[in-house]
């Protein structure tokens, strides 16, 4: 998995993470980190573009989730915690949307991951990267 950063400028800065690869149990550690470095760069409201990711696992799931929960201001669960990970995902969804993250471009097979398991309801998904940015 390989994931590139860029800028771009709405109503306000937002940062825009390119993932490609795959997001499985092998590389969602390293979009974790992504996550922190830009966080800790400033780094308020995120768009991940997962246009380039032809699959993505549980793992995956655990790194949005981690990623929202940073730019909330709260601390993420432990990903190496196992189940633990996956309840706090389940607990968290009642949340609502997510102000700070939002998703763009996942392909067909994501999407169907996103869906079926609820994170449609809890991560804005575009696929305009104009409009992507300006619902910031």
């Amino acid at each position: 998995m390989n994931v590139t950063v860029s800028q771009a400028q709405g109503r306000v800065s937002v940062t825009v993470l390119h993932v490609q690869g795959d997001l499985d149990g092998s590389s969602y550690r390293d979009l974790i980190a992504k996550g922190q470095e830009v966080y800790h760069a400033g780094t308020r409201d995120v768009l991940l573009d997962l246009g380039d990711i032809p699959y993505m696992s549980s793992a995956g799931l655990v790194a949005l989730h981690s990623i929202a929960l940073m730019l909330r201001g709260e601390k993420p669960s432990d990903p190496e915690a196992g189940w633990e990970a996956f309840h706090a995902i389940d607990r968290d969804r009642d949340a609502g949307l997510q102000q700070h993250v939002k998703l763009l471009n996942p392909q067909p097979q994501v999407d169907k991951v996103l869906d079926k398991v609820g994170f449609k309801e809890y991560f804005e998904v575009h696929t305009d990267l104009a409009a992507a940015i300006a619902s910031f």
